[in-house]
């Protein structure tokens, strides 16, 4: 038995603010990363090719990384289970460790693995929680129960200290030759690219991958939009937000780190409005939080509707209308520019991923599913428990005081996009158009035609009278 220590990496991708190295080095000097290629994630109909790009080049920056730090990050191809096993026997390894996750699947495997592990004999560390500010049973209400609603977490989960980053892994040890012969013949390879696992991409990512990348990114994010980001936040057409998500999804920034960097904008807020606008992000990141813990506690979440309401509604699911609003040619200005938003770059703002998912569920009456699944399929950071969280939240059926709610694509234009900028960028044809007709989607059925734009595919008015007609009746049989 070595002194070696493997680390494996999942959605930690980064050598800074990792709680899981961190206790590895404490316990080793040799301490060598390890990720694994799932094929039972990979070869879901659910993966986007943008995510796996993105995800390869944190890799690619992690095993740099890793070689500054003086070791290594290997990388297997198959189940993980069996795969990190027999590596760790192969190489003698005293120890595997890893951090916690929230998902269903992840949560099953890493299970499975301490099952393996243990039939090898060999020691496992994984109670580190690094991807969240508090654990699941950390935050729960005064009766002891998970919450189902956000206001009530939100005041509960600001008021508890904030753990800082911890420290980053450096003058590690790595692999001897000998020790790299033996990983190569147990199965390391070279890491691939989107290609060979069947992926292509051939956009430009919305944040370079790696860890450096990130860091750069809430710098410059709270060294300035920050400030402003209560009033911007909500208009597609400004560089409102700091478009980390991707970043937090594969934990290629420690969520400590984004928190203290949240902090020394608060200490050198000079006004109200500074000190609210970085409070409402503060916010935003309670709201990842929520979601995480939600999947968490109630795993189901996964697989359908949390309220009884939604869980037999009667959807209409018309194949054509989903894919015109798959392709952005529904007829609605701000909805076809969301969605070519999202086609084309694989990732959408969230104001508008509220009104498209409103959209499809409210006015097109299909099930959000449906919907949850394409954003999986095209989102670089698409993320199960922020993507069900939003989902259920503007389908109407998930943990919400409010359900009911329906967005109103023009009055959202108007409000949020008031002189077509976002439009004019997504919906190429309607460029020329007036202004007015842009916002209202009052387009004049002759100026459609001429630039080949389709009319709605439904009455907004009319559509949304009858679900709340349907929402009634399925309350009233449900109840």
């Amino acid at each position: 038995m070595s002194d070696l220590i493997l680390f494996w990496h999942r959605r930690d991708l980064r050598i800074a603010d990792n709680t899981g190295l961190a206790a590895a080095q404490q316990q080793s000097p040799k301490v060598v990363g390890v990720f694994c290629l799932d094929p039972e994630i990979l070869e879901r109909d659910d993966v986007a090719p943008a995510r796996v790009t993105y995800m390869l080049g944190c890799l690619q920056a992690l095993q740099e990384r890793y070689t500054q730090a003086g070791s290594q990050l290997l990388i297997l191809h198959g189940n993980p289970v069996v795969a990190i096993p027999d590596l760790a026997v192969a190489l003698k390894a005293q120890a595997v460790f890893w951090n916690w996750d929230v998902e269903p699947y992840s949560q099953k495997r890493d299970r499975d693995m301490i099952e393996a592990l243990k039939s090898k004999s060999i020691q496992f560390l994984n109670q580190n929680w690094d991807q969240i500010l508090h654990t699941p049973e950390e935050i729960r209400s005064g009766s002891g129960s998970p919450y189902t609603v956000y206001t009530p977490f939100w005041k509960n989960w600001i008021s508890k200290k904030k753990a800082n980053p911890v420290a980053t892994l450096q003058d590690a040890e790595g692999l001897t030759e000998d020790e790299q012969k033996i990983a190569e013949q147990t199965g390391v390879i070279k890491l691939p690219t989107p290609k060979d696992l069947g992926f292509i991409w051939d956009g430009e990512l919305i944040i370079s991958p790696g860890e450096a990348a990130a860091k750069e990114r809430l710098q410059a994010f709270t060294n300035s939009a920050i400030t402003e980001y209560q009033e911007q936040r909500n208009f597609p057409a400004v560089d409102g937000t700091s478009q980390l998500s991707a970043a937090l999804k594969f934990g290629v920034i420690g969520i400590r780190t984004v928190w203290q960097a949240t902090i020394e904008a608060l200490e050198n807020s000079n006004s109200e409005e500074v000190t609210a606008s970085i409070r409402t992000w503060q916010q935003e990141l309670a709201w990842r939080e929520f979601y995480q813990h939600a999947m968490y506690h109630f795993p189901e979440l996964a697989d359908g509707a949390y309220r009884d309401t939604f869980k037999n509604f009667p959807w209409e699911n018309n194949e054509k209308y989903f894919q015109a609003w798959c392709e952005g040619k529904t007829g609605y200005p701000i909805v076809d520019a969301a969605m070519r938003q999202l086609n084309e770059i694989g990732w959408m703002h969230n104001r508008c991923r509220m009104i498209v998912a409103s959209f499809l569920t409210k006015d097109l009456q299909i099930n959000p599913q449906w919907g949850e699944k394409y954003f999986m399929q095209k989102l670089i950071d698409g993320d199960l428990s922020a993507n069900n969280g939003g989902w259920q939240w503007s389908a109407s059926s998930g943990m919400d005081p409010k359900p009911l709610r329906i967005f109103n694509p023009a009055s959202q234009a108007q409000k949020f996009d008031p002189e077509g900028e976002y439009i004019r960028q997504w919906v190429s044809e309607l460029r020329s158009m007036d202004t007015q007709h842009l916002v209202t989607g009052k387009i004049p059925p002759l100026e459609r035609h001429a630039v080949g734009y389709p009319e709605p595919i439904v009455d907004h008015k009319i559509k949304q009278q009858q679900f709340k007609q349907l929402y009634q009746q399925q309350k009233g049989v449900s109840s």
